[in-house]
């Protein structure tokens, strides 16, 4: 078949970002013998003219959108983006009758409430490299796709089984042929970072946080011999800066020792950044990670109040986070690091231990985030919904935030004082 692939992810936060998940959809899609064409509106400033060009070029028999980004989590003057992506499936609709198929990480949050607000015909929670292809086929044979695992149609309810893929080496990683990233971003090679994904899955269970949903409590791992071959041809053709966005990094650690000897091994003079999870990590993985290339981490400590770590289900304490910091520093690795405020159990005391935590970890940068984002399935909307915050049924497609009220107006007022002398904080 004819298969149009669409970034619509046209936000850049923290950083531009190559479309990593559509690009394995696309490697798929094109490994399964069908005709793709991929196009990244990142940075297209006539996406109506992209589109008409792409669709009369291709003349697709079906179209996926993937959504990257639901909002931009500030809770303060939250930015909503499903509006400019109904406007993208709206142009797709007048230049073509191609069945409209969601997927992507913003989509397998909300597969249902995105659905109808989109007006797509059918999405895809979870992985779309099976589920995809699998639809393919059968839309190819006229024959029927309900069932399909990860499926979800206009007016049903959520599928029963999301569509993850035990052993990810089944499905290719993007080749490094940066037409099928189809990015404008692509003609900027010095500043590019080629995102790399060598696992997929997250068991900690945080509070607040929406990866479980998108990718399993499992982790399933790629061959770390298919990640550095992979990462050598990229090299090869002169792209130095990586990024590993793996959800966490260091689980297992002796996984991300493995990928770290390989790239060793393979003397690639890279240079590449991951996020890492404060807790087992000792000085052997950062001594291989040096050594491998690795120049910056984000450390996600979230909080520098033991009691708040444990509200929020972290499995560490801020002495572990210190010292493996102490460690990154031995090793010359740059660090990130993250403050969420305002979240359940919040007080005064436990932000003023968290503001000086963070404060004498003397890290390169620190984003700093005063209320947290509620998503669906997540303890934080549990909470919420004890606590009368938002209502049992209430589908969270439209960002809200769980703050402590009576902290609200101190946090925005007291994070405002801080930063003003700590030029390397981002709020």
């Amino acid at each position: 078949m004819r298969v149009l692939l669409v970034s619509a992810n046209t936000e850049k936060i923290n950083m531009p970002v190559l479309p990593l998940g559509l690009a394995c959809v696309a490697a798929a899609t094109q490994k399964a013998g069908h005709d793709i064409k991929v196009v990244n509106l990142m940075d297209q400033q006539d996406f109506q003219r992209v589109l008409k060009e792409a669709i009369e070029e291709l003349r697709p028999e079906v179209i996926g959108i993937s959504l990257r980004n639901i909002d931009d989590q500030c809770q303060e003057n939250p930015k909503f983006f499903l509006d400019s992506v109904r406007k993208v499936i709206q142009e797709c609709r007048s230049l073509s009758e191609a069945p409209i198929v969601l997927g992507g990480p913003g989509y397998s949050i909300f597969p249902g409430p995105a659905l109808e607000y989109l007006k797509a015909d059918m999405g895809i929670q979870g992985e779309g490299e099976k589920a995809f292809v699998s639809l393919l086929e059968r839309l190819s044979q006229r024959s029927d796709i309900t069932g399909l695992p990860g499926l979800f149609l206009p007016g049903s309810r959520l599928p029963d089984v999301a569509s993850f893929t035990r052993d990810l080496n089944e499905h290719p990683l993007p080749p490094p042929d940066l037409t099928l990233w189809s990015s404008p971003l692509a003609t900027d090679q010095e500043d590019l970072w080629i995102p790399f994904q060598t696992r997929r899955g997250c068991p900690m269970n945080c509070s607040y946080c929406s990866t479980a949903t998108i990718e399993g409590r499992i982790i399933r791992k790629r061959s770390p011999k298919n990640v550095v071959e992979s990462m050598f041809r990229y090299a090869d053709l002169g792209f130095d800066k990586f990024f590993f966005v793996d959800n966490i990094f260091n689980l297992p650690p002796s996984y991300a020792k493995r990928i770290c000897e390989g790239l060793i091994s393979a003397g690639l003079n890279i240079s590449w950044r991951c996020i890492l999870y404060p807790r087992t990590v000792d000085e052997e993985l950062v001594e291989k990670m040096a050594r491998a290339g690795c120049k910056e981490v984000s450390l996600g400590c979230e909080s520098g109040s033991g009691k708040i770590l444990r509200a929020m289900n972290k499995r560490f304490q801020p002495e572990e986070v210190r010292h493996i910091s102490d460690m990154l520093k031995g090793y010359g690795i740059r660090q990130m690091g993250f403050l969420l405020l305002g979240g359940p159990a919040e007080d005064k005391e436990t932000v003023k231990e968290s503001l000086l935590f963070a404060d004498s970890l003397n890290l390169d940068s620190m984003k700093i985030t005063i209320g947290i984002r509620i998503y669906p399935h997540t303890d934080l909307a549990r909470n919420a919904i004890k606590e009368g915050l938002i209502a049992p049924d209430e589908n969270l497609l439209f960002p809200k935030f769980y703050i402590k009220k009576d902290l609200e107006d101190w946090l925005h007022k007291t994070i405002g004082v801080w930063k003003k002398d700590r030029p390397h904080w981002i709020v």
